[in-house]
């Protein structure tokens, strides 16, 4: 009998003093216990108490923690994305058909309530004082699903904060009420969430009306880093430079907010400084873009709870600066159901919804100083 080799282990998150790793499921062994702690499925570690801005080495895996910015730790903001509560199939996308599609087993909850259950316990633990919900909550938009999600995440009271994504309008505007656009003050860090879903389309857009909203609150917490979030995420203006060249595009040319939205959405933030960066859903992946117009700034796109990796994003508000930590919910259930979604779209998933540990956890730094 060959004996087992050292266990295979990803990093999934960095922070300014902790890191999280996770085991792949193959590499855990039945014959012997795996690590964990008291919250997490098995082939969770979970390292605390880590030096920031540093080199750090743990079972053979080099990374460095996070900068923390100076000064007080001022506010906590938690997310979520992509719940689609209510969906019974993972892995379906019109026109790929590289399979294989999973679902729940028998007599078990569905697998959006998994993992929106598992995100709704971890983020307690972060002690955060909003808490945004950024689309795609349901599946189709029904009043039932919507009821599913405020069951779950009602117990944030006031602090839950939530807008609409292309999956809640696929009936139209009748299934729920949301606003369109949100403004929360906390110490450090002004909030704004936009309504980016169009009613019956996957595409999004920015209305004139959230612009100019947008444009004066970015004038007015001139001495605050504005946090942006919406369900879409922008077209890059650099994609084509020729004038007028998205004018031209038809709105549905990009899976995102429309090409001419986003550019006089990029024109908004190239114009406010303290407009310190956009965070979207929809794409299911973790990644960070940044465009000419608004140097440093970044563009996130962060993966949905619902499949792997199975993610809830945290942002600590420090007087100097912001950090996005990335954070894989980790309940046993959760870790079970994400592990085996790793097979979606003939195994390629992992390697387009993970990301690098750069596009999960980062420092979010105020335009107007630049970043250190």
């Amino acid at each position: 009998m060959v004996a087992p080799g050292p266990p295979i282990v990803e990093l999934t998150t960095v922070s300014d003093h902790e890191a999280v790793l996770h085991e792949l499921p193959h590499a855990v062994s039945g014959d012997g216990p795996s690590p964990h702690d008291s919250e997490g499925g098995p082939g969770v570690v979970r390292l605390d108490g880590l030096e920031p801005d540093s080199e750090h080495v743990h079972r053979g895996i080099t990374f460095r923690t996070l900068p923390r910015p100076a000064g007080e730790l001022l506010a906590r903001v938690a997310t979520v994305n992509d719940l689609h509560l209510g969906e019974t199939e993972c892995g379906r996308h019109a026109g790929v058909d590289l399979g294989p599609v999973l679902s729940s087993g028998p007599g078990e909850p569905g697998y959006p309530e998994t993992m929106s259950r598992g995100a709704a316990g971890e983020i307690p633990g972060c002690r955060p004082d909003v808490v945004v919900a950024k689309g795609d909550l349901t599946s189709t938009g029904s009043p039932e699903e919507f009821d599913v999600f405020t069951e779950i995440f009602g117990g944030f009271g006031n602090r839950l904060h939530f807008v609409k994504g292309n999956h809640d309008v696929v009936i139209g505007t009748d299934g729920f009420a949301a606003p369109d656009r949100i403004e929360v003050e906390l110490d450090g860090v002004a909030l704004a969430v936009l309504d980016t879903s169009v009613p019956e389309k996957a595409h999004g857009a920015v209305s004139a009306e959230q612009l100019e909203w947008l444009d004066e609150l970015g004038e007015r917490h001139h001495d605050l880093q504005v946090l942006v979030f919406g369900h879409h995420h922008v077209w890059d203006p650099g994609t084509n430079p020729e004038p007028g060249r998205a004018a031209a595009l038809p709105p549905d040319a990009f899976f995102g907010i429309r090409p001419q939205d986003s550019e006089r959405l990029v024109e908004v933030f190239a114009r406010r400084p303290s407009l310190s960066g956009y965070f979207a859903g929809h794409t299911h992946r973790n990644l960070v873009e940044r465009f000419a117009a608004t140097g440093h700034m970044p563009w996130v796109q962060v993966s949905a709870v619902k499949d792997y990796p199975g993610v809830w994003a945290e942002y600590r508000v420090f007087e100097s600066g912001v950090l996005q930590v990335l954070h894989r919910i980790s309940t046993a259930d959760a870790l079970r159901w994400t592990d085996s979604t790793r097979a979606l779209f003939g195994g390629m998933y992992p390697a387009y919804s993970f990301g690098s540990i750069a596009d999960r956890c980062f420092p979010i730094w105020p335009r107007d100083r630049g970043a250190p």
